[in-house]
């Protein structure tokens, strides 16, 4: 088991190295401005000059890549760390409250899941504007559902144990109870479901972008790139290709980094 985790966390952090370092790599060099156009260099094949070619407007996809794994990897961060923080809060008090306010919490997190992913982002739009900013908002809402039941089960888990009966005769308060006592129990949980929640946030960003909900342009979007090169996917297919495969790199790559985390902590 441990050469088993061992193996996946490598592979993911290796893969997720090489995602990030390109996006941190974007801020200081990038072979082309992302929408720089040149009207002779269209449908370029990869080449020297540019290794994953150019698109329909002549812009270099390469560096259209970096700028989108830059705001792609922004949103992921931003959706978990929002929804961990949330969930986390919500999952502690219900589990260690009990009751009625246990069950309020859990049928609004019930009904919350049942809520279309896409429905919620229309609906999202509609009040605000098509921008990152909601995007992120959306997302961080159907994301919390998961992490409120995690730690409700871990809380449930350890609330009975000996060492927190020990924590209340002594006199602790509940939040030193909750805080001290026993969250750090529950954080490798959480840390592996936040890593494993990184790629799914990444694979709804690319999702919704591709339906034209996410980052608007002339902000590049993996996803978006996906969708403005479906028409003309057999004439330049690395337009679609390039874009496709750093979004299958970025979600195994967190993939393999929860699970490797995960068996580790099993």
């Amino acid at each position: 088991m441990e050469e088993r985790w061992g193996a996946d966390f490598k592979a993911g952090a290796a893969l997720a190295l090489f995602v990030a370092g390109m996006a941190l790599v974007s801020f200081f060099y990038r072979p082309y401005g992302y929408n720089e156009m040149e009207s002779g260099g269209r449908f370029m094949p990869p080449s020297p000059a540019h290794i994953m070619g150019t698109d329909n407007f002549g812009r270099d996809v390469f560096s259209r890549i970096m700028i989108g794994g830059r705001y792609t990897l922004l949103v992921a961060l931003i959706t978990v760390a929002g929804s961990a923080a949330a969930g986390s809060a919500l999952g502690l008090l219900s589990g260690y409250a009990g009751g009625f306010v246990d069950e309020i919490v859990m049928r609004l997190m019930d009904a919350l899941s049942a809520f279309p992913g896409i429905l919620l982002a229309l609906v999202m739009v509609a009040l605000m504007d098509n921008s990152h900013a909601t995007l992120i908002i959306a997302l961080l809402i159907l994301f919390i559902p998961s992490y409120v039941r995690i730690m409700r089960s871990g809380m449930l888990e350890y609330k009975d144990r000996d060492f927190v009966k020990a924590a209340e005769l002594w006199g602790c308060s509940s939040r030193r109870i909750i805080f001290v006592h026993i969250l750090p129990n529950l954080l490798p949980a959480l840390l592996s479901a936040s890593v494993l929640g990184l790629s799914n946030a990444i694979l709804a960003e690319a999702t919704m972008s591709y339906l034209g909900l996410g980052i608007q342009p002339p902000i590049p979007s993996w996803g978006r790139m996906l969708s403005e090169a479906q028409n003309f996917i057999f004439a330049a297919p690395w337009c679609a290709l390039s874009p496709g495969f750093m979004i299958m790199v970025t979600v195994l790559a967190f993939h393999y980094l929860g699970e490797g985390i995960r068996r580790r902590y099993a």
